[in-house]
C-alpha cells in the first residue's frame, strides 16, 4: 500500500485526467449545473489559495514529502488537509458542470479521490510525525484529517506564518490555467452540442 500511496503522491496531478476525459466526451451540462458546479469549483480554489498562501508553494512537491515548517495557522487551524479538500471540491466542480454520466461519474471521482488523499495523507502523516515529533501529535490530535471543524484550533507550535497571496497566487499558476482552459472546452462543447 504505501508504494501505491508514493505512486500516486507523485502523480496527484495526472489522476484527474481520465475523468476530465469522461466530462469532456458524455458532456450534459446546462445553465443550472454551470452555476452549481462553478461555485463549487471557485469555492475550491479559494480554499485552495488559502493554504497555498499559508504553506507556501512546497505543496507542489511531488518528488518526495517535504515539508520546512509545521503549518497549523489559517485553513490548516480547522483541518489538516485543506488543499485536497479543495482539489475536491473543484473536481466535483468540473462534474457538476458537465453532468458527464450524472451520477454515476461524480460518484465515482468523490470515492477515487477520497481512496487517493487517504493513502497520500497517511504517508504525508507519517513523515510529519517523525519530523515535528509531539508537536504534530498534538496538532492530530485537536484537529481534524479531511473533515473540517468550525471552529478555531489555537496554533499547537511557536510558528507564527505570514500569508503570503501574492506566491500563492504564482504558486497556483497550472491551477488556475486548468480552471480557465477546461471550462472553456465544456462551453466550447456546449456549444456544438447544443
Amino acid at each position: 500500500m504505501n508504494k501505491l500511496a508514493k505512486l500516486l503522491f507523485k502523480n496527484r496531478s495526472y489522476t484527474p485526467i481520465p475523468f476530465v476525459l469522461l466530462m469532456f466526451i458524455f458532456y450534459n451540462g446546462n445553465l443550472l449545473s454551470w452555476l452549481i458546479g462553478g461555485l463549487i469549483l471557485i469555492i475550491g480554489e479559494l480554499i485552495r489559495i488559502w493554504g497555498v498562501a499559508y504553506a507556501g508553494s512546497i505543496t507542489r512537491t511531488t518528488t518526495s514529502v517535504k515539508a520546512n515548517n509545521l503549518v497549523t495557522d489559517g485553513p490548516f487551524a480547522y483541518v489538516r488537509n485543506p488543499l485536497y479538500i479543495g482539489n475536491i471540491l473543484i473536481y466535483f466542480g468540473f462534474g457538476i458542470i458537465s453532468l458527464a454520466l450524472f451520477p454515476y461519474l461524480q460518484i465515482l471521482a468523490l470515492l477515487w479521490f477520497l481512496f487517493q488523499y487517504y493513502l497520500i495523507i497517511k504517508i504525508e502523516e507519517d513523515f510529519l510525525e517523525s519530523k515535528f515529533g509531539e508537536v504534530y501529535a498534538n496538532y492530530k490530535s485537536k484537529v481534524p484529517r479531511i473533515f473540517p471543524k468550525f471552529s478555531f484550533e489555537k496554533r499547537v507550535n511557536n510558528l507564527q506564518i505570514t500569508p503570503n497571496y501574492k506566491k500563492a497566487l504564482r504558486s497556483e499558476t497550472n491551477t488556475l490555467q486548468a480552471l480557465i482552459f477546461i471550462p472553456i472546452l465544456l462551453f466550447i462543447i456546449h456549444l456544438v452540442k447544443y
